[in-house]
């Protein structure tokens, strides 16, 4: 069993859109565990999903409650799955057609983490050079909207995802499975939201994201990183 975990917060626009892909484009969704883990929603996110559950006995769907925190949500979400396999997915991602096959048949061939390529869903230029550049295996190019999946065994050995830091969980984790060489990226395309980047612009959220891989190479400590976060890109 796969197991599918998804952080949200508000995502009442987009989640039942995102449940409906992911039964119907998986090639066996009778052997996947959905976990929707909410941080606080005020919207009408958990009325959605809890009525989607029912009316969908096809595939396993459940909600559990977590603190806010995407870092707490994935590592909430990962206690109470009960999938060999761990596939963390943010709200705005579509894995491509086949992905839990796609995921399975990589574990088999002894990958047991990693992620797909990623494709923004906009013709803006730099975000298609961006897309373009997740093909390659370096991990510069990888990030959370990429998707990740890991086998249950290596994610415990790990450590999962640390809940006591506000930014970077996906890259901090990332860094530690390239660290023992277990990371692989699967040439398939993901196709994610583009919708931060318009709404910021393109140029300038980019700037500052560039900004803070920049301070963080130099030192910065998590919190630094956090407070101009959310002062440019939140």
């Amino acid at each position: 069993m796969i197991s599918i975990i998804i952080p949200v917060l508000n995502e009442e626009s987009s989640i039942i859109k995102l449940l409906d892909y992911l039964c119907g484009y998986a090639n066996n969704a009778s052997l996947l565990e959905v976990i929707i883990v909410d941080g606080g929603s005020d919207d009408e996110t958990v009325k959605l999903v809890n009525d989607f559950a029912c009316a969908h006995q096809d595939m396993s769907v459940r909600l559990i409650n977590s603190q806010k925190g995407r870092g707490k949500q994935l590592h909430n979400g990962s206690k109470v799955a009960t999938g060999e396999i761990l596939y963390f997915l943010h709200a705005d991602s579509y894995p491509p057609k086949d992905y839990d096959l796609l995921i399975i048949n990589a574990v088999k061939n002894q990958h047991a983490a990693g992620c797909f390529r990623m494709k923004f869903k906009s013709s803006h230029p730099w975000l298609i050079i961006i897309g373009w550049f997740t093909r390659f295996s370096w991990k510069a190019s990888r990030g959370g909207d990429q998707s990740q999946y890991i086998t249950r065994e290596l994610y415990d050995k790990i450590g999962g995802y640390k809940t006591n830091i506000p930014i970077y969980e996906d890259y901090d984790l990332i860094t530690r499975l390239y660290e023992i060489d277990q990371y692989y990226v699967i040439p398939k395309w993901l196709k994610t939201s583009a919708r931060r980047y318009h709404e910021k612009g393109v140029i300038k959220l980019q700037w500052f994201y560039l900004t803070i891989y920049w301070r963080k190479y130099r030192g910065a400590t998590i919190d630094e990183l956090y407070e101009y976060y959310l002062s440019k890109c939140d």
